[in-house]
């Protein structure tokens, strides 16, 4: 016996080359894949939805919400501009006033980003929505970087880092944007094993470029003996020892960068031949923290009998948590601390 389709499912099946399918796309996604695509959660969509309105242009009584490719950049909109800290209320009444004056002239609103894969944003993993990540209580700028990573947003990464930077200053942009992101981004990819390596790839090449842009950039240094900056050995982490260089470009203090992994006799040659006012030293694990190499660093020294000369060394980062160094090397618990410490140094 056939059972007669029913209208739903004539307009789903493919009548041939003439037929009128519909496509996943044309359909639209489901308010779960709208939120795991942009990295907010199904909560706060259905809360937008309620509250101002933004919700589908279209609906069909008595089926599930579904959002078009141009409703969609109506929400894209919606997070960029809470993202900048725009209050909801007022970004909402912005995005639904363009929709409209867009409606009117050309029609449908364009769509501003290229959508996901049609895998990603349905049933699949994807970054994003209930997996957003977790960055507790922060700034608006981190809650934004957040989730413009999420998104793989590179534009609005750039442009959020380069505010954050030019409003805060480094070390502040630093300690409350970029780390706390950092931080999640890596405790998500720890947990969640490969998925969220593209996550925290992308943001911190943004971060490094953001940081190398303030400590290449065109400023004048003060006539001092410059910061030597290394990572120890078997350290390949850099982005700490980056910010310090962009701190010390903001208050004009010249700097050396060797970057990761340098080797032992590389680095006490570099101490020799620069004859640094102080040299920083990062270990970010205590499997690559060497409190012998820092103690033969913070023993060398340099110039003319009676006139001789000798770095201050900072031994950063949680590596040396666990490590006891050598007497007079110090260990900074933040970036502020550090670069205060390595001014003192240079110009004392």
């Amino acid at each position: 016996m056939v059972t007669p389709s029913t209208g739903h499912e004539a307009e789903a099946r493919d009548d041939g080359p003439h037929g009128t399918a519909r496509s996943a796309e044309a359909v639209g996604l489901a308010t779960g894949g709208v939120a795991q695509r942009l990295g907010v959660s199904p909560t706060t969509v259905r809360s937008w939805e309620r509250r101002y309105g933004i919700g589908p242009a279209h609906r069909e009584e008595g089926h599930h919400r579904r959002w078009s490719p141009q409703d969609i950049a109506v929400l894209e909109a919606m997070c960029r501009l809470t993202a900048r800290g725009v209050p909801p209320g007022e970004a909402a009444r912005a995005v639904l006033a363009e929709r409209a004056a867009a409606s009117r002239d050309t029609g449908p609103i364009p769509v501003r980003s290229r959508p996901g894969p049609a895998g990603a944003a349905g049933g699949g993993r994807a970054p994003g929505g209930s997996r957003a990540l977790r960055v507790g209580t922060v700034r608006p700028e981190c809650r934004g970087l957040s989730r413009a990573a999420v998104r793989l947003d590179a534009p609005e990464i750039a442009r959020i880092l380069r505010e954050a930077v030019a409003a805060l200053g480094v070390i502040d942009a630093w300690t409350e944007v970029m780390m706390p992101a950092l931080r999640a981004a890596g405790r998500k990819w720890a947990a969640d094993g490969e998925q969220y390596v593209e996550v925290e790839h992308l943001l911190s090449w943004h971060v490094s470029s953001v940081l190398r842009g303030v400590a290449v950039g065109p400023a004048a240094a003060r006539p001092v003996k410059p910061v030597l900056l290394a990572a120890m050995p078997a350290e390949q982490h850099t982005l700490p020892l980056e910010a310090t260089a962009a701190a010390l470009t903001e208050r004009a203090l010249p700097f050396r960068m060797l970057g990761a992994t340098v080797p032992p006799r590389a680095l006490l040659d570099a101490v020799h031949r620069l004859g640094p006012g102080a040299a920083m030293i990062w270990s970010q694990d205590h499997r690559t923290a060497d409190p012998e190499l820092v103690g033969q660093v913070s023993g060398s020294m340099w110039g003319p009998h009676g006139s001789r000369s000798q770095a201050l060394v900072v031994a950063a980062g949680p590596g040396w948590a666990r490590t006891r160094l050598p007497s007079g090397t110090v260990s900074p618990r933040t970036l502020t601390a550090a670069v205060d410490l390595l001014e003192d140094a240079v110009t004392g």
